[in-house]
């Protein structure tokens, strides 16, 4: 997977890019996990991120959004069946996970967060191999499912990923296409 950085101009007051992630962001990233919102969304989530961010491999990617030169939020793309951890369990190929936050407090509900779906997602699709994206919000998280919903994402399942109930939604590249 390359790690060059993803742009696009929303509208002329809105500018969004996804950059790599650098060893540089770990302060930024573990501020952002005790972030009360950051939380509620992850609540058993315990990032590695001085060994993730100082060991990229090439199953995973993971950006920074900024909006005008400011970081707002996080964006991680991993090929699912290649994930060494085995959180997504038996996944066949051609598919990528996202998981992805707004850091910031005083960026949330602003459009942000499809602003960098939609970015993300061309960036999947951008590789032809690419079939579909999952994505898991909690199952309780009512919210996120309705953002993914909105995106196009289709419900598939209830499933316990780690110590969460998750809801997970798929993607079809026919689906985003359309």
């Amino acid at each position: 997977m390359e790690t060059d950085p993803i742009n696009t101009e929303v509208n002329a007051k809105r500018r969004l890019r996804l950059r790599p992630a650098t060893p540089e962001d770990r302060p930024l990233l573990e501020r952002w996990d005790t972030e009360p919102h950051v939380v509620a969304a992850n609540p058993n989530d315990k990032w590695e991120w001085q060994t993730e961010l100082a060991q990229p491999t090439d199953w995973r990617q993971q950006f920074i959004a900024e909006r005008e030169g400011r970081a707002i939020g996080f964006i991680q793309i991993l090929d699912p069946a290649r994930d060494e951890s085995g959180y997504w369990g038996e996944v066949g190929d051609g598919l990528r996970a996202i998981d992805i936050w707004i850091g910031e407090p005083d960026e949330l509900g602003k459009g942000y967060g499809t602003t960098m779906m939609q970015l993300a997602l061309a960036h999947c699709f951008a590789d032809p191999r690419v079939s579909a994206v999952l994505i898991d919000p909690l199952a309780d998280n009512r919210r996120a499912q309705r953002f993914y919903e909105r995106l196009g994402f289709r419900f598939v399942e209830r499933r316990h990923l780690g110590n969460d109930l998750c809801c997970i939604y798929r993607l079809e590249r026919s689906d985003w296409l359309a």
